[in-house]
């Protein structure tokens, strides 16, 4: 039997209100550490943006990418909205999901 596999859309921000970043990836704990290491060069590393706000799970890579660029169309305020629905005072998610 084939092992499950699951994919994550995440959102990252530089602070409560701060600068965001949209990502998708198929390890949420390797690819948000890898940006809070400062691994990843470009647009997180140069704007500090590694707080982990936001996270979806889905089966399949196809509908993943799908929502992570329905929500990288999004404007500012639909994006905030989504974060503080599930997580208003925008606490770093990292730790939550990294516990061994």
């Amino acid at each position: 039997m084939a092992k499950e596999r699951h994919f994550w859309v995440y959102i990252l921000a530089s602070q409560i209100g701060g600068t965001l970043y949209i990502g998708v990836t198929s390890n949420l704990i390797r690819r948000v550490n890898e940006h809070r290491e400062g691994n990843v060069e470009g647009f997180t590393k140069a704007y500090g943006v590694h707080r982990l706000v936001h996270f979806e799970q889905f089966d399949d890579v196809e509908n993943a990418i799908k929502r992570e660029k329905r929500l990288k169309a999004w404007n500012r305020s639909w994006k905030i909205r989504l974060i503080e629905e599930t997580n208003p005072n925008w606490i770093d998610l990292y730790y939550q999901i990294a516990q061994p």
